[in-house]
């Protein structure tokens, strides 16, 4: 589930905004590192939870303004501007919090295990995946329920027919780039007591992002979802019988899908 959380930011930014934002592992990131401070300042897990989401949610913003403004419709600009975001950001982390692996200590509430049988299953992973399921229902349900969601769709069907009913799309996709950068601080934060923090995370969570977002298609939270189901259980198997090969294995399933249904399980073939 930690994979979707990371992977849909992606996806919507990709797919709804047309935006490449190689700098979105970074964000991912920024939200456990910034985490790491918090706590090491004695502020609870879940206020730095709040705080990592509002200030990758802001930051997101500020990128979208300031630095992709004028880059709708020119990916070779977007990708070099983000991928040079993405050095100066992950040179940055070097210089504030070092090269060591940290590690956020699990929430006093979430550190048990429950017991299955021979094995016992830690309750901060499920409370993950429940964050998670939450996180996908309220994409459902903003997209398919709500007056922001069919703007959103129109705006990505026709932008300019959009702005001249009155709608703000700017602003509109604006907020979700926001929306985004938040989930991607989110999944940062999340993941800190599994996976930890480290110089180079961003380059692996990007990786592992655009092979969900390939797996399940550009704009999809619902392919987002079931690729990120996919992967991890492929990975976790894989892991188990075949450590060398894990990766191997999940970018062959990924040549697999673009071969059979080039715009993936659930994408659009018109985005991008």
């Amino acid at each position: 589930m930690l994979f979707f959380l990371i992977a849909v930011g992606l996806s919507i930014i990709l797919g709804v905004m047309n935006i490449v934002n190689l700098s979105h592992g970074t964000f991912f990131m920024l939200g456990g590192y910034i985490s790491f401070s918090l706590l090491n300042g004695k502020v609870s897990f879940w206020l730095a939870i709040v705080v990592s989401v509002i200030a990758m949610a802001i930051f997101g913003v500020i990128v979208e303004r300031f630095l992709l403004k004028n880059s709708y419709g020119k990916e070779l600009e977007q990708v070099l501007l983000t991928f040079g975001l993405a050095f100066m950001l992950a040179d940055g982390v070097k210089w504030i919090w070092g090269t060591d692996l940290h590690m956020l200590p699990t929430p006093a509430l979430l550190d048990t295990s429950i017991p299955m049988g021979n094995v016992a299953f830690p309750v901060y992973r499920l409370f993950v995946v429940l964050v998670g399921a939450v996180i996908a229902i309220f994409l459902w349900y903003m997209e398919t329920r709500t007056r922001i969601g069919s703007m959103i769709r129109a705006g990505v069907d026709d932008r300019e027919m959009v702005s001249a009913l009155g709608i703000k799309v700017n602003l509109l996709f604006s907020g979700v780039f926001a929306f985004g950068a938040g989930l991607a601080g989110l999944s940062g934060v999340l993941g800190g007591p599994i996976i930890g923090m480290y110089p180079g995370m961003d380059s692996d969570i990007l990786v592992t992002s655009l092979i969900v977002v390939v797996i399940g298609g550009l704009g999809s939270w619902k392919g987002s979802f079931v690729s990120a189901i996919l992967v991890g259980l492929i990975e976790t198997l894989g892991k188990v019988w075949f450590p060398a090969l894990s990766m191997v294995i999940i970018f062959l399933l990924m040549i697999a899908v673009l071969m059979i249904k080039p715009s993936g399980l659930f994408g659009r073939r018109n985005v991008i």
